[in-house]
């Protein structure tokens, strides 16, 4: 495993063989055409955006992330600090996730000022890291059949369509290096191995915890020196930033999200001894394990590479807060390259095995992996592309756009998630509830939102969030109401 061997096994067409100059072993070469795998990633962008594009439009934004996000790096591309006034005014978001990678956006939104941008550029990324799994499958495998297969079930997959339904998260970008990473692994070649991942720690600040499971991947195939540098960067750089960066740049001085292992959902301590028993006893997260394993055939368990989904699946087990724990939201969407090239490894490995059945098995599971993809899909978000009604705009989504028309431009204004990022362009937009201090000229409310609790009065809302001001209706649509500071 890990090493791409000689042999008819395991090679793809001698003719096209170059020579891996860290190895000096033959491995697959130019008669891999990108070609295939770009047109498979390009529907699967098509399909991505598509389906971000829809959600947005028709105002079923799912959470605040997107505002957030389309605050920070619009303050980017303005080159101003990444302030994102949604989690508080004048907050520092680096305060709160290290994620200074989000900065790359800033010249796409100097084209396409918009939260569209940021969900292109997210299926973008996610079409490309396609791209680099089934070509890398193909190489190893040395079936263009089997790259092509792995290329669909990898696309389909349930962490990359649960994070396009999350709309954009930063984590767009570690799933292409990831990719890239698990690709240098698997083709030996191991500096540029540490090179696709040295980048991981500007993504997220766990992301060192695996950038160091890399290094240990490394040190298992005997590249000591580099491994051990590798993964001493990576435990360096999760110490930096989450005791030294973020409680610098936090208004708090510290990082807040150790609260998520040591307090319950209601905000109790809890003891270790019983994080750990509350996680082994929790069924969603064994049945995210399942699936995690169970889309790949479970041939992935034979490969060192999963060794890099455990600090991810680590602090998910031992968070307290049911977010982390299942199939939703975006968490699992940076496990997705991994799980799919460490069953290509496995399939490699498996075709010298001893055990008849399982080179048999190995022989039949690609194309058994994508039909399950497929099957699957049928009850994951992107089948809502399939549906009329997806398409239809109904009155909900009219009223929405006339609340958002109703806040003059170039107002501040405290909102729900529902209407948040279709203000965030051109308002000084604040979450409810989270505009301490500040006296925001409009109220723009989804009395219905899921994420507060229903409005039943908005007036007697604005007054007490806002005891020193009055505020009054000045529109109504539906379930949306917008009050104007008197």
């Amino acid at each position: 495993m890990l090493d791409v061997q000689s042999g008819a096994a395991e090679t793809t067409v001698a003719a096209d063989a170059v020579v891996d100059t860290e190895k000096g072993r033959p491995e697959a070469g130019p008669g891999t055409p990108l070609r295939p795998y770009v047109a498979v990633a390009a529907v699967l962008c098509g399909l991505y955006f598509l389906y971000s594009y829809v959600q947005y439009e028709r105002f079923r934004t799912p959470s605040w992330d997107l505002g957030i996000f389309e605050q920070s790096v619009r303050a980017y591309s303005e080159l101003r600090a990444p302030i994102v006034d949604i989690k508080g005014p004048g907050f520092l978001i680096l305060g709160d996730h290290f994620s200074p990678v989000t900065a790359l956006l800033a010249p796409l939104y100097w084209i396409w000022s918009s939260p569209l941008a940021l969900l292109f550029a997210q299926a973008a990324l996610f079409a490309a890291s396609a791209v680099v799994v089934g070509h890398t499958a193909q190489q190893v495998l040395g079936s263009r059949a089997a790259g092509l297969g792995i290329t669909v079930a990898y696309g389909l997959s349930w962490g990359l369509q649960e994070a396009v339904k999350s709309d954009f998260h930063e984590i767009a970008f570690a799933v292409p290096l990831l990719a890239l990473t698990c690709r240098a692994l698997l083709l030996s070649r191991w500096t540029a191995a540490a090179a696709w991942a040295a980048p991981l720690v500007l993504v997220k600040e766990d992301m060192g915890l695996t950038v160091a499971m890399v290094g240990a991947v490394l040190f298992l195939r005997g590249r000591k020196r580099l491994g051990g540098a590798l993964a001493g960067f990576g435990v360096g750089a999760f110490a930096l930033t989450v005791l030294v960066l973020i409680p610098t740049a936090s208004r708090v001085g510290q990082y807040d999200y150790w609260a998520k292992i040591e307090k319950s959902s209601a905000g109790t301590q809890v003891s270790f001894t019983d994080v750990l028993l509350n996680s082994l006893g929790s069924d969603v997260k064994w049945e995210m394990l399942l699936f995690l394993v169970g889309i790949t055939g479970f041939l992935a368990l034979r490969s060192p590479l999963l060794l890099l989904v455990l600090p991810t699946l680590g602090w998910r087990f031992l968070s307290q807060d049911p977010n982390h724990w299942g199939m939703l939201w975006h968490y699992s969407a940076i496990l997705m390259p991994v799980v799919f090239l460490a069953l290509v490894d496995g399939v490699r490995s498996v075709r010298t095995s001893p055990q008849a059945w399982l080179v048999s098995y190995g022989k039949v599971v690609v194309p058994v992996v994508t039909a399950v993809a497929i099957v699957l899909a049928l009850d994951l978000p992107l089948r809502e592309l399939l549906r009329s009604e997806t398409y239809r705009t109904d009155v909900r989504t009219l009223d929405a756009r006339r609340a958002v028309d109703a806040v003059p431009v170039g107002t501040s204004v405290e909102t729900n998630v529902t209407l948040m990022a279709h203000l965030t362009a051109d308002h000084t937009v604040y979450w409810v509830g989270g505009a301490k201090g500040v006296s925001p000229d409009y109220l723009a409310l989804d009395l219905d939102s899921g994420w507060s609790q229903p409005i039943t009065d908005p007036v007697q809302l604005a007054s007490q969030l806002h005891p020193e001001a009055r505020y009054e209706v000045s529109a109504r649509a539906g379930q949306f109401v917008v009050m104007r500071r008197a």
